[in-house]
């Protein structure tokens, strides 16, 4: 029986094929794209499946039991990902985040994790290897991924009210559970332990306080997030989003707030600390201030699509070359094209949209569930 062809679907716009151009890569050369940006951070999705239906990303009238995801033929293996990594490390990538959907859903994630811990920088140095997980399924494999050479997770998480919690993951899902996997990655060493919390107007603005205090002293760094015009599917207003600087007079009403500099070029929060000595916050305004001057990111979908920006509408194919015999050179040469031709700044052009447009008004763009966050 013949296996049944998935169509295109809308929500995976068709890639734009790559060519290796005819110019040979220079060894150690200098990579920046059309603003002068290098490429320094590395996003690979593993999956496009996540166990929650969270409104802000996969809603579930939207990715219900009959939605199109990806046949396993079409992912990439762990062996493909690798490689197209190590090619990524070669031309300047020093931090690698692994994330879907929920990455955790990947059967035997800690295979490619184990791959991905033996890349080496040009000068012999690790990478900076991290995650991204909703939480689910982290208290019982926080040791299996630590033991793989995970560093870092960062987790999910939009309340602590268990009823807004179950109602914003719309899967009924305890928020007692995600809590219990944070304790278990903390315990593992894998911190130090980033919290992301999307804030959205008129659902859960209530838990920032509440955020705020649990998360004050403990170590655990917690990121407040601009809710963003992500894709199409999520019906995304802007008078729906809480901008950064609200948030940080709310908690800092309560517990004053002192800026921080930026940990590293191309940071996406802006970092503040308590003024009791009780840790830091952080603040990713991707709506009200957009960082795209220094974005050094690019994105892996889990079928080898290139894409340079979170809001793209089009990738690259990488997998048509991966899998046609292309050189590792041919390879780092495509990629390094690509880069050096980006011109990408959507969160700064977004200003020029009218104040209550909506992400159908603005172009079909590829879901963050398929390229992760």
């Amino acid at each position: 029986m013949a296996e049944r062809v998935i169509p295109l679907h809308p929500h995976r716009p068709a890639p734009q094929a790559l060519h290796v151009p005819a110019q040979a890569l220079v060894p150690g050369a200098s990579l920046a794209d059309q603003l002068g940006r290098p490429l320094r951070d590395l996003r690979i999705s593993v999956t496009d499946r996540c166990n929650f239906r969270c409104s802000y990303c996969m809603p579930k009238e939207v990715f219900d039991k009959d939605y199109p995801y990806l046949p396993q033929s079409a992912l990439l293996s762990f062996e493909e990902i690798t490689r197209v990594a190590q090619q990524f490390v070669q031309l300047g990538v020093r931090k690698i985040r692994l994330t879907g959907g929920e990455p955790l859903l990947r059967k035997n994630i800690e295979i490619l994790i184990e791959q991905l811990a033996q890349l080496r920088t040009p000068d012999g140095q690790p990478l900076d290897l991290t995650l991204t997980t909703n939480g689910s399924l982290l208290a019982r494999k926080a040791q299996a991924l630590k033991d793989a050479g995970l560093q870092r997770v960062t987790v999910s998480l939009d309340g602590l009210d268990d009823a807004v919690f179950r109602r914003m993951n719309d899967v009924d899902f305890p928020v007692a559970e995600v809590l219990a996997g944070i304790e278990a990655a903390q315990a593992a060493g894998l911190g130090p332990i980033k919290v992301n919390m999307v804030v959205k107007r008129g659902t859960n603005e209530h838990e920032i306080l509440p955020m705020a205090r649990h998360f004050h002293g403990s170590g655990q760094v917690l990121r407040f997030i601009e809710y963003m015009d992500v894709g199409a599917t999520n019906g995304w207003r802007m008078n729906e989003v809480m901008p950064s600087a609200e948030v940080v007079r709310t908690i800092s009403a309560e517990m004053p707030l002192l800026p921080m500099e930026a940990a590293a070029p191309g940071e996406t929060a802006e970092r503040w600390a308590y003024a009791d000595g009780g840790g830091e916050v952080g603040f990713i305004s991707s709506v009200t201030q957009a960082f795209c001057g220094d974005c050094n990111r690019a994105r892996l979908s889990t079928e080898g699509q290139l894409y340079l920006c979170l809001f793209a509408s089009q990738g690259h194919d990488l997998r048509t070359l991966l899998r046609g015999g292309a050189s590792d050179a041919e390879l780092a040469a495509a990629i390094a094209h690509v880069w050096q031709g980006r011109s990408d700044r959507y969160s700064q052009l977004r200003s020029q949209l009218p104040a209550d447009a909506s992400s159908a008004t603005s172009g079909r763009r590829v879901e963050m569930s398929y390229i992760g966050g």
